[in-house]
């Protein structure tokens, strides 16, 4: 028998319904932001939503967000996913917990007021979009568990169909909200609580045949996973997470104290929801990488991919920047004043790095997941919020320079700085995988 490398076009397949899912999440928040901008006080309603409630609700979130990671390289059999998912229930009912305490109780204070510092006129709003978000954890974390299954069984196009459900129904709520002209702040997190739990519920119904079909039947792996065992692989990937959500409301809190607050802050989400669009497209390949790095002749493919990607996103953003396309997205689409068009085409500018950086984060991080050695990742992470949160710092004690510019300054140059410890800490992982490769070829 022969060995045959993997192919551009097998990568693709498997990348494409992952791409499409964060593309399609990655339309949640633009498509928000022109519907909040459409709507009473939309700048106080944007500042509200991307300044408060989602760099809040993401922070609680963290510890099962990587669920994903988690389960597509562990769900091997079933004894394995029934602690995936035992910490699934435990974590998502604890956090859920903590974020009802923090929305409901002088807690919130604390935290919008005495930490992130936030303009007075969106302290309120966002108190209520927050208490509206309720569903938002427990719902992440299901779906992630469920979703790593499907990956690891090769259904990874059943994944595909989730963000579009969930779109669906945000468009549906938002449609309705602004048909009934509803503050902007419920609209947007009336879509997003209500998205978030539609798709968990169609991920339920669809992972069903394959927990039955795939998994039960799994060979019984040896040796065991223990919980010991799914501590140690996964609190890096926690530490990580949290590290490097810890960044959003610290970027809030800066904003905030810095030249042009309420602009920057109501701007943030339109121009990071917009550069997350095309940095979705690496983010989805971590995933591609993980599940394919254990095949034959798979290094140099999927290197190429990553390469591929990195070019891709970063000339895609050149190019609407450079163009009247950005006027289209930011003013015609967005519904940006005039003021704010001028910021947030600036912003694009300087973001250009962060979609291909996030394409190369994914191929070191994949091949560090592949092989268990997480800590690499956290370390990244740790140096990511360091340098991020100096420069932010800079940035308030200096206080000349808007806080959007400040704000994607520090945050490409944090993400620089991390994909390149992620080079060094993965180079000894990638060069045994070229090794094998080699070998394969040889005997091939």
């Amino acid at each position: 028998m022969t060995n045959s490398p993997l192919s551009l076009n097998r990568i693709f397949k498997v990348w494409l319904p992952l791409a499409a899912s964060w593309l399609l999440m990655g339309m949640e928040m633009p498509i928000l932001s022109a519907v909040v901008a459409r709507l009473v006080d939309p700048e106080i309603n944007l500042a509200a939503y991307g300044g408060i409630v989602f760099p809040l609700a993401l922070i609680i979130e963290a510890p099962v967000i990587m669920l994903l990671a988690a389960s597509t390289a562990l769900s091997k059999d079933w004894a394995s996913y029934k602690k995936l998912r035992n910490y699934m229930v435990l974590a998502g009912g604890l956090l859920t917990a903590l974020h009802l305490l923090v929305a409901l109780t002088p807690l919130y204070y604390s935290f919008a007021v005495g930490l992130l510092g936030a303009p007075v006129e969106i302290i309120e709003p966002a108190r209520i979009g927050l208490i509206i978000m309720t569903p938002w954890t427990w719902t992440i974390a299901y779906r992630r568990l469920n979703q790593g299954v499907m990956i690891r069984f090769g259904h990874s196009n059943i994944i595909g169909i989730g963000p579009t459900v969930r779109l669906g129904m945000d468009i549906l709520v938002l449609a309705v909200g602004y048909y009934l002209k509803l503050p902007g702040i419920v609209v947007a997190t009336s879509a997003v609580a209500a998205g978030v739990t539609a798709e968990a519920i169609y991920i339920g119904f669809r992972v069903q045949p394959v927990l039955r079909v795939d998994l039960k039947p799994a060979p019984v792996v040896q040796p065991a996973l223990t919980y010991r065992g799914f501590a140690s692989f996964y609190l890096p990937l926690v530490m990580t997470s949290l590290l490097t959500l810890l960044i959003l409301p610290m970027g809030s809190a800066a904003l905030s104290r810095m030249p042009l607050a309420l602009e920057s802050l109501a701007v943030w989400p339109v121009v990071s929801g917009f550069i997350f669009m095309l940095r979705s497209m690496g983010v989805a390949f971590n995933e591609v990488v993980v599940a394919l790095l254990d095949e034959p002749l798979s290094t140099k493919p999927l290197r190429r991919y990553a390469l591929l990607l990195t070019v891709g996103t970063t000339g895609a953003l050149l190019l609407i920047a450079l163009t009247p396309l950005s006027r289209f997205w930011l003013v015609d689409v967005s519904a940006l004043s005039p003021t704010l068009f001028v910021l947030a085409r600036n912003g694009l500018w300087i973001g250009v790095l962060l979609p291909g950086l996030n394409s190369l984060q994914s191929w070191y991080q994949g091949a560090l997941l592949n092989s268990g050695k997480t800590r690499g990742i956290s370390e990244a992470v740790a140096l990511y919020l360091v340098v991020t949160g100096l420069s932010l710092w800079g940035g308030v004690a200096w206080g000349g320079m808007t806080g959007l510019y400040v704000g994607l300054i520090a945050f490409s140059f944090g993400m620089l700085i991390q994909t390149f410890w992620l080079w060094v800490r993965s180079r000894h992982v990638l060069r045994a995988l070229c090794e094998r490769d080699n070998c394969l070829e040889e005997s091939a």
